[in-house]
């Protein structure tokens, strides 16, 4: 019988949330009446070329709106607040569901923490992705805040299709159904880990991540199905792992938390870790050269103003091509449709390798 990690919320904290799901439906909506403006003024193709430039644009067309103004502000507002709300939520409930969670931190699935000289890397180091109020260890339960809270009560009610159904999809794209052994990077709460379990389930699967609080919930989400994952507080491109020790390497959407250097070493490492024969599946956001100029100015000013500032770096890279230099052959990549998301990029490590 599966471990209930979930609480129902306190009045207060269920309200707090539901006001700030209604703030990010009203958002949607703007921004696609916003979206459906613009381009009924202006030329895409006429459009500059440079990020920056398209940026300045836009916004002197669109900044003496009232609706774009409101917009902006109620973005600011929900980026700002939406974490914090979230957390106030669980302290609500903390005195029921804390000792429930920490009677999920042994079962079969283990977690092993960095060496308490270890350091984060310096682009991960004091960034608050997603604006996620105080960062992904901001707070001693902040995986379950971002797994249970923000992602169950915000995200997956307010995202086209559903970022489950999705992380599902991603994992099912892999080429083989046979996986021995698995290792995901960018484990963060374990969702997409538990997709990986439920599409492979006789396989071993492996996690690493930065933030030892994602880790944590991982851990708990994996315990409470009786799920033996391995997890580990390592980077995606120095695992630590042996060579030649994996039949396949994924992840769903990390990529863009990285600058591209990071990226490049990422598929580097997947190459090193898998075995002759072993595949690549990486998701990540659209590629800016997938998208139309007013799409990918909507995405990079997100992204400027919403806590990602490796986006525009990442989402400008080739990745079949960083794959293909890492070694991988038999690359394919493409972004899904309608939007171009999620992306991905699919190889195999041949097997001889030179």
């Amino acid at each position: 019988m599966m471990a209930r990690l979930d609480e129902p919320l306190a009045q207060r904290g269920r309200a707090s949330l539901e006001f700030v799901a209604s703030v990010g439906r009203w958002l949607g909506k703007a921004t696609r009446d916003i979206d459906a403006s613009l381009r009924a003024q202006v030329d895409d193709e006429a459009l500059p070329e440079d990020l920056d430039a398209i940026d300045r644009e836009l916004r002197a067309r669109l900044e003496p709106t009232s609706l774009y103004t409101t917009r902006e502000f109620g973005m600011e507002w929900y980026l700002n607040e939406h974490g914090r709300i979230a957390i106030e939520a669980f302290e609500e409930i903390a005195p029921r569901v804390t000792p429930r969670l920490h009677a999920l931190d042994t079962g079969p699935a283990t977690l092993e923490p960095a060496p308490e000289d270890w350091r984060a890397p310096a682009y991960w180091q004091d960034v608050w992705i997603h604006r996620m109020h105080g960062g992904w260890d901001g707070h001693p339960y902040m995986g379950y805040v971002h797994g249970q809270l923000i992602h169950k009560a915000l995200v997956d009610r307010l995202y086209p299709g559903g970022i489950f159904k999705q992380r599902r999809y991603v994992a099912a794209l892999a080429p083989k159904r046979d996986y021995s052994r698995i290792l995901e990077v960018g484990t963060s709460s374990g969702q997409y880990t538990l997709a990986l379990a439920e599409t492979f389930p006789q396989a071993e699967i492996f996690g690493v991540d930065l933030s030892l609080r994602m880790l944590e919930h991982a851990l708990r989400t994996a315990n409470a199905r009786g799920l033996p994952w391995r997890l580990f507080q390592r980077c995606a491109h120095d695992t630590g792992f042996a060579d030649a020790s994996f039949d396949l390497v994924t992840s769903y959407i990390l990529l863009h938390e990285l600058p591209a250097q990071a990226i490049e070493a990422v598929f580097q490492e997947a190459f090193r870790v898998l075995r002759p024969g072993g595949d690549v599946l990486m998701s990540d956001v659209s590629r800016y050269a997938d998208l139309d100029a007013v799409r990918r100015w909507w995405a990079d000013h997100g992204a400027r103003h919403g806590g990602e500032p490796w986006w525009r770096e990442s989402a400008s890279l080739d990745l079949a091509a960083v794959a293909r230099a890492a070694g991988f052959q038999d690359v394919r990549a493409w972004g899904e449709p309608p939007l171009s998301y999620p992306y991905v990029v699919i190889g195999r490590k041949p097997e001889t390798v030179a």
